[in-house]
């Protein structure tokens, strides 16, 4: 008889394009993902994937084979989640991403409130201002502000972010204001940089159309934590989410700056993996992240009489 635990192997392997990537997902090695594989094809007596050293592809039969199963293992999956999920306490392992500033203030706190709640489940929270590969790292709801379009995840939005250019005013004292988006390439930006970051080209909306502005300066850094703490002690420039600023802004010891040209907003929401039957873990989670973080976001911006 046909293993549904090998189909769903196969699958998660076709899904995420390799044997190594499967298994972290499914929390076994690559080894045993293609042993599971090859023991569906040896019971199908057909060829499933085409094989290299990197990657795999499915075969033409493999391809029909995905497509048939796609259906079954849903049904299952929405079987198993009525009677296992269904008016039940949440339970089993949830891996969670978020923005290092966002995720040191409101989501450590929400996590910890969520294991008291439900202490059958496992929170593993990791945070990183790094735009994590979800499906590589085998992400159950991710807390993103950014343009965001992974197509592979639901997004569930939270509200559209400003996002402000501002400095201390001991920096323009010494550098003067900036009049014209222009001036920025004249100045020191405080910039995000890891690889594939994009943060040394800001968009800034001119007359309701994005101009991008190469921008540089001496100092970098991979938290935006980290470039709020330079901006404060006048060393530069820095682009941030207003919510992330308001305090400061409001008492002073930041000044916005270009408010005619204000950089492009972006999206803050919660991904988490498409599925017709959600488990509960990840449902009552997410819930409880979209009410959290819009309560902080909204109370931040009351510090420069802002309103969701």
């Amino acid at each position: 008889m046909i293993s549904l635990e090998n189909i769903r192997i196969f699958m998660r392997a076709a899904e995420s394009g390799s044997f190594s990537a499967a298994g972290r997902t499914l929390r076994m090695s690559p080894s045993v993902v293609s042993y599971r594989v090859q023991a569906l094809e040896t019971h199908l007596n057909c060829r499933l994937v085409s094989r290299t050293t990197r990657r795999m592809n499915l075969t033409e039969a493999g391809r029909v084979f995905y497509e048939r199963c796609l259906d079954v293992i849903e049904s299952v999956e929405r079987a198993e989640v009525s009677v296992t999920e269904a008016g039940a306490t949440p339970r089993g392992a949830l891996k969670v991403t978020a923005p290092l500033g966002l995720g040191r203030r409101v989501i450590s706190s929400l996590a910890a409130h969520y294991r008291e709640q439900h202490e059958e489940t496992d929170i593993h929270l990791r945070l990183s201002d790094h735009l994590l590969d979800l499906v590589q790292e085998s992400v159950d709801v991710a807390i993103r502000l950014a343009q965001l379009r992974d197509s592979t995840f639901t997004l569930r939005k939270i509200t559209d972010v400003e996002r402000v250019l501002c400095a201390a005013p001991s920096y323009l004292e010494k550098r003067g204001m900036p009049e014209a988006p222009s001036d920025l390439l004249r100045h020191s930006c405080l910039l995000l940089r890891f690889p594939g970051s994009q943060q040394f080209r800001w968009t800034l909306m001119v007359e309701h159309e994005p101009q991008i502005l190469p921008v540089s300066g001496q100092l970098d850094a991979d938290d935006c934590d980290v470039l709020i703490e330079w901006a404060l002690a006048g060393q530069g420039i820095i682009m941030m989410p207003l919510f992330e600023v308001a305090e400061h802004i409001a008492a002073g010891r930041l000044q916005m700056l270009l408010p005619d040209a204000p950089p492009q907003a972006v999206t803050l929401g919660v991904l988490y993996p498409t599925r017709k039957m959600l488990p509960a873990r990840v449902k009552t989670f997410v819930d409880m992240t979209v009410d959290g973080v819009r309560r902080h976001v909204s109370k931040q911006l009351g510090h420069v009489g802002k309103k969701l």
